[in-house]
This record gives structure tokens, sequence and C-alpha cells, in this order.
């Protein structure tokens, strides 16, 4: 099988790293590619969402909303019993489990949209629905109950959230105006994968740098990082399952079932566990899971659901 071209980005910056190439992006181009990429997601999504909103879509929107949470819940033990965490470190990174990344949902898009394979375009409304979940149930974890805890800065900070706030307010543009949204088609659709392609050769690079940081429970991270992502998977795919999606949305629900977060959560985890190894939780999801995920996973997600309902 050859190697999706956007993908093929993401090994040559890793390369690069590891080869210790010049390969320093400008100042900014990473915020910038990032907000490309949120927006276009959320206009997407709200397009989509003015045309198929309705009861079912709610109901469907809980359940993403609770595979969130479960995952958080299943990652905690696994990182204290198995790896041996501090309480707070372990509520910290399953909390980016029980999350989503957004780069990996946008490789997923772009894998599925080369191969011809469709799915249901409000999935960008999940996307957003996974943001805040984990990040909730990580701190009840760590704290061990609500009782107590400064939630205003925390609630602060996820408020301030730029994926959050742009997938959001992508939604709502797309969803309020569009009709209009082909205008700006040429800008946000026609140069997607060009953007996703530059976004994913400096993701590979930053993956690569944190390679270094396995030295201290590198065996367990690496396991954790591979282990997870396929439960999440498991989880996704039963779950678009019973919600009766197209082959193409159970890939995607798999797919956001088994991302982590490397933006949203970090930020909102440093505010309300400033204790924690933030670290640890952070080589795991951008050098352990996010490569495993681009490079593997979601073709296998793929491959084996579209075998399976067949």
């Amino acid at each position: 099988m050859t190697l999706d071209i956007v993908v093929a980005f993401f090994v040559l910056g890793a390369v690069g790293r590891l080869l210790k190439a010049d390969l320093v992006f400008p100042a900014g181009l990473h915020q910038s590619l990032t907000v490309f990429l949120m927006l276009a997601i959320g206009l997407k999504g709200g397009e989509a969402l003015a045309q198929h909103g309705s009861a079912e879509l709610l109901l469907q929107g809980v359940g993403v909303v609770l595979m969130g949470v479960v995952l958080t819940l299943l990652a905690f033990p696994l990182l204290r019993w198995f790896g041996e965490f501090s309480r707070l470190d372990a509520a910290s990174i399953a909390a980016h489990y029980g999350s989503v990344s957004v780069g990996t949902y946008a490789v997923a898009v772009a894998f599925l949209e080369t191969r011809g394979i469709e799915y249901e375009a409000y999935f960008p409304l999940f996307v957003a629905l996974l943001e805040v979940p984990a990040i909730v149930v990580g701190i009840l974890l760590a704290k061990g109950s609500a009782e107590s805890f400064r939630w205003r800065p925390v609630l602060a900070e996820i408020s301030r959230s730029q994926g959050l706030f742009l997938m959001v307010g992508g939604l709502l543009v797309g969803a309020l105006a569009a009709d209009q949204v082909g205008a700006i088609g040429p800008l946000f659709k026609d140069l997607f994968k060009g953007v996703l392609a530059l976004f994913l050769l400096d993701m590979g690079v930053l993956a690569a740098s944190r390679f270094a940081d396995l030295k201290t429970h590198g065996a367990f991270v690496v396991a954790f990082g591979v282990a997870v992502p396929l439960l999440g998977a498991a989880l996704g795919g039963v779950l678009g399952g019973v919600m009766q999606l197209s082959a193409g949305g159970v890939v995607m629900l798999a797919v956001l079932g088994a991302s982590s977060s490397y933006i949203a959560v970090p930020a909102a985890m440093r505010s309300a566990l400033p204790d924690a190894n933030h670290g640890l939780a952070i080589t795991a999801s951008l050098g352990v899971t996010f490569p495993f995920n681009v490079m593997i996973g979601i073709p296998l997600y793929c491959a084996f659901i579209l075998w399976f309902m067949s």
C-alpha cells in the first residue's frame, strides 16, 4: 500500500529532525496553519449541521460525549496500576486520551476523501464535543471530588482555548451562512490538503523532538500510547455501529476514539493541575500516539471496519 501523500510530509519532518537538518518553521506559521485547519473543519461541519440538524444528531452527540468520559475513566487506572504514575500525572494523561486530536481528524478526512469513502459531514460537531468532557473528568480524578476546587480559572482556560473557539465558531458561521460558504471554498476547501501537508511537516519535527523524552517510563509510555488508541478505536467503532453511521462514519468515530489531544487539553491541565508532569502527557500524545495513528492506525482502522461491515 502506498504512503498517503500528506502522511509522507509527516515522515519527512520526523526524518529531518532525527537527521538534525536545519528544518525550522518561520515563527507563527504553525499557529497560522492550526487556525486554518480549525476554521476549515468547523465551516464544513457547520454546512452539514444546517442540513442535518435533528433530534437524532443530538442523541448521537450525547453518545460521543459519553465515549470521551469512558475513555478517560479507562485510561486512568491503567496509568495508576500498571504505569505506577502519581494520581496527578495519571489524571492529566488520561484527560489527554479522553479528548481528541484535530490534527489526527484532519488526516483521517484527507485519507477517506482520497479514497472516495463517504462519511457524515457533521463530524466536526463531534470533534468540538469531545474537547471538554475529558478535561472535567481528569480534574475530578486528580482531586477526588469537585469540593473546594476552584473551577473558575479552569473554565476560563477552556473558554479561551483557541481550538475550541475556532471550531465552534466555524460551526456557527457555517451553519448560519451555509449558502455563502461556497464563496470562500477556494481557500478553505481547495487548499485544505496542501495546508494539512505543511502542518504535518511541522508536526513530524515536533513529534521527533519528543522521542528523547521516552528514556523515562519509555517502555510503558510506548505501550500505553499504542494500546489505548486501539482500545479507543474499538470503542468508537462499536459506538458508530450502534449509531448506525455509514462505514466511513464508523471509521471517523474510531479515529476520534483513538486520538489524543495535544493542544486544548495541555493548556487546560496546566491551569488546573500545575504540579502534574505535563511533559509526560505531551510525550505520550505527540511522540507516540499521533505518529502511530497517522502512519499505522488510520489505515488499520479503515481496513478492518470496511472488511467487517462488508
